[in-house]
């Protein structure tokens, strides 16, 4: 049987994962330890970033940090810096949402969720890029969600911030290409632990009746397209934000 040449494309890359402790960040992070990668994650939680790291030895290097602050950002590349050689691919995943009303929303939430969702991104994502546009190629992976694409009721900063990051991700695609590709994965529902602790389990079979394929995603099926978007066999694609939602959105 023949081999795709693409097939070892992630072997050895250097990769940065941020939220790479739980949920999909967690399933990204082993999917690319899997493909051979050199798996760096970013986490707040430190406790569950040392409780990754010894349950999944092939997850290289971890670094505690909170990506809503630009300056533990910089000094967690820095880091990574004397950890690895190089980052050939980031995957911005580090996300927080609060189900509540727009009206009840206060400063003190729209600024934790955006900090995290938008700012955080923008921060990783320029230390990354000034490493990869030094080195000469790379690869930009972002977090968004189809809550970025369309309105959802009850999660107003949280679609606000996505949306965000969709148009981000486009803006840098053009300025950074093209040396370096940017893309945006927009999950639906995604069986997650903060999906979890959010949704009763009545409301969750509501979510899924809506759904064309009647259920959630699977953080694994998510990491699946990560690891597609990384490797060379999506060399032509940049600037796009890519749904994965079980039909949700058609």
């Amino acid at each position: 049987m023949a081999v795709s040449k693409y097939s070892d494309s992630l072997q050895n890359k250097c990769v940065v994962i941020t939220g790479g402790a739980s949920g999909i960040g967690l399933a990204t992070s082993i999917r690319f330890a899997e493909e051979g990668s050199i798996v760096t994650i970013l986490d707040n939680n430190k406790d569950s970033l040392h409780r990754t790291l010894k349950e999944y030895p092939a997850i290289k290097h971890g670094v505690v940090v909170d990506v809503s602050n630009p300056n533990e950002v910089k000094d967690a590349f820095e880091e990574i810096d004397s950890l690895m050689h190089g980052v050939d691919v980031l995957i911005a995943n580090a996300g927080i949402s609060v189900r509540s009303k727009f009206i009840d929303i206060t400063p003190e939430q729209w600024k934790k969720v955006l900090g995290i969702n938008l700012d955080g991104i923008f921060y990783t994502a320029q230390e990354a890029a000034k490493r990869m546009l030094s080195q000469g190629s790379g690869v930009i992976l972002m977090t968004a969600s189809t809550n970025g694409v369309v309105g959802h009721p009850f999660y107003a900063d949280y679609n606000a911030s996505k949306a965000g990051v969709n148009l981000l991700a486009r803006t840098m695609a053009l300025e950074l290409a093209p040396t370096i590709r940017v893309n945006t994965v927009c999950p639906g529902y995604v069986l997650t632990p903060m999906q979890i602790a959010e949704y009763t389990p009545e409301m969750l079979e509501q979510v899924n009746e809506n759904i064309p394929l009647k259920r959630h995603a699977l953080p694994e099926e998510v990491a699946g397209l990560y690891a597609f978007l990384a490797s060379a066999e999506a060399a032509y694609i940049t600037g796009q934000h890519i749904p994965i939602d079980g039909g949700e959105l058609a």
